[in-house]
C-alpha cells in the first residue's frame, strides 16, 4: 500500500528538550511566567495587594486545575484561558486594576512569553529537517498535531529552525480544543489534508500512548517512535503488532 500521509507528534518524534525533567519544565514556566508578569506591570495591570510569588502561586494552582481535568476529558485548556481565569478572579476580589485593558491579542502575547524560555529549550533531532526533505520529495503530505496549550509556541519553534514549509497542515491541541488521544483531532486534521477517503494510507508517527492509541481509534496506521527518557506516569501501549523505530530518518523505509 502507497503511504500519502504521514502525521508526526512534535516533542520527542521530530524535536527533543535536552536533558527533560519536572524541574525544568517548572523553571521554564517560572522565567516565561515573571516575563508576562513584566508586561503586566508596563501596561498597569497590576496594583500594590500582590507580589510576584502570589501571582505565580495563584497562577500554578489554576494550570494545575486545568491540567487534571484536561487529563480527564481529554479537552485542552489553552495557557490564555489560565491567564484570563487568573486576571478574572484578581479583578473580581478588586487586587488588581484595568483588566477591561487586555483583548485577545494581549492574552496571546501573555501566553507566548510564558512558554518562551520552553521554546528556547526545544531542538530538531539530527535527522528531523532530512526526514522531512526526502518525504516531501516522495510526494508525502505532512501534518503535525502536537498536545501543547499554546498553537502560536510551536509554529514559533518551527519557523525558527525553517521546518514549517514542509507541513501541509500544522494542528495544536489547543487550537482544535481536543487532545490526543482523542480520535477526532486526527481525523480532522485527515480532513485538512484530503486524505479523508485514505485512511489506510496514513501513518501516525510519536512517541507515546497518546499517538498511538489515537491513532489506533482512528483507525490509521501508527509507527511508535522509542525515545530515551521515561516520564512519570506513563501509560504502557498494549497494542499488538506494535511497529518500532529508533530514529525519525526510519519512517522512510515505509514510504515507496
Amino acid at each position: 500500500m502507497t503511504i500519502k500521509g504521514i502525521i508526526f507528534d512534535f516533542g520527542f518524534t521530530l524535536f527533543y528538550f535536552d536533558n527533560p525533567s519536572v524541574e525544568k519544565y517548572y523553571e521554564c514556566f517560572k522565567k516565561g511566567l515573571l516575563k508576562s508578569i513584566s508586561y503586566l506591570k508596563e501596561r498597569q495591570v497590576w496594583s500594590e495587594k500582590i507580589t510576584d510569588e502570589t501571582f505565580i502561586k495563584k497562577f500554578a494552582k489554576k494550570r494545575e486545575h486545568f491540567f487534571r481535568k484536561c487529563i480527564k476529558t481529554k479537552t485542552e485548556f489553552p495557557t490564555t484561558l489560565i491567564f484570563q481565569n487568573v486576571l478574572e478572579s484578581l479583578s473580581e476580589d478588586k487586587i488588581i486594576n484595568n483588566i477591561d485593558q487586555i483583548d485577545l491579542n494581549t492574552y496571546n502575547k501573555l501566553a507566548e512569553m510564558y512558554h518562551s524560555c520552553e521554546e528556547e529549550e526545544w531542538e530538531p533531532f539530527e535527522n528531523t529537517r532530512e526526514t522531512l526533505e526526502k518525504l516531501t520529495k516522495k510526494n508525502v503530505r505532512i501534518a503535525l498535531i502536537s498536545n501543547h496549550p499554546n498553537h502560536q509556541t510551536i509554529k514559533n519553534m518551527l519557523k525558527k529552525h525553517d521546518l514549517a514549509k514542509f507541513f501541509d497542515f500544522i494542528m495544536t491541541s489547543a487550537k482544535y480544543g481536543k487532545r490526543k488521544p482523542d480520535p477526532t483531532i486526527f481525523l480532522y486534521v485527515l480532513e485538512k489534508m484530503g486524505l479523508e477517503s485514505h485512511t489506510d494510507s496514513v501513518i501516525i508517527c510519536g512517541d507515546e500512548y497518546a499517538d498511538i492509541i489515537g491513532a489506533y481509534r482512528a483507525n490509521l496506521k501508527s509507527v511508535l517512535l522509542e525515545r530515551k527518557y521515561k516520564f512519570p506516569f506513563e501509560k504502557e501501549i498494549d497494542k499488538p503488532n506494535l511497529i518500532k523505530i529508533s530514529d525519525i530518518l526510519e519512517i522512510l523505509n515505509f514510504v515507496e
